[in-house]
């Protein structure tokens, strides 16, 4: 039995399915034959008045032949691009960096050197965002928080994480920290 979402609660599910089924030129009737899940159903999940259990989202996904983590995503493409400027943009006020990939703030994977001072957080830094991040220690000490998991680095170290995570970087040392952050984002 699908379960009801609530009023006024956001259903990103059923605008990808939506634009997902839109970019393939699919009818809600193709997409039931295609899944052997009802037409009905499959309105109901676009519309976001039902919910659809993970064996339906895998169905959905394999009859759109994309990756199903894709049907949770919410916005257009160009709302997706507009949100990697914006995070570009953010970053560029708030780090003291140098960009290694110059004209990256339309592009899905970015590159930056990082200088944070001596016993000091990084200034407006405690992202989340879509993607992955890596990060790779030039030079000092790095204490990088993703979640509730707490990782000190030292030179030559790195760490790769989900961004969707909360995460934020402190130089807990008295020299200053240089290091390379690279990020990708969907």
């Amino acid at each position: 039995m699908a379960k009801k979402s609530a009023p006024g609660v956001k259903k990103p599910l059923g605008k990808s399915l939506n634009r997902l089924r839109k970019r393939k030129k699919l009818s809600i009737e193709e997409l039931a034959e295609l899944t052997g899940l009802g037409a009905a159903h499959l309105a109901e999940i676009e519309a976001g008045t039902s919910f659809a259990p993970v064996g339906d989202m895998l169905k959905i996904a394999r009859a759109l032949t994309v990756d199903p983590d894709e049907l949770l995503r919410s916005g257009s493409d160009d709302e997706k691009e507009k949100n990697r400027v914006n995070v570009f943009t953010q970053r560029e006020q708030a780090y003291r960096y140098e960009v290694l990939t110059p004209g990256a703030k339309k592009d899905h994977l970015r590159a930056f050197r990082v200088v944070i001072p001596p016993r000091s957080e990084h200034p407006s830094v405690n992202y989340r965002h879509e993607g992955e991040e890596f990060v790779y220690v030039l030079k000092g000490t790095v204490d990088i928080t993703v979640g509730s998991r707490k990782t000190r680095l030292k030179k030559d170290e790195s760490i790769h994480f989900n961004s969707s995570v909360r995460h934020a970087l402190k130089n807990p040392g008295n020299a200053t920290t240089v290091l390379i952050v690279t990020i990708y984002t969907p």
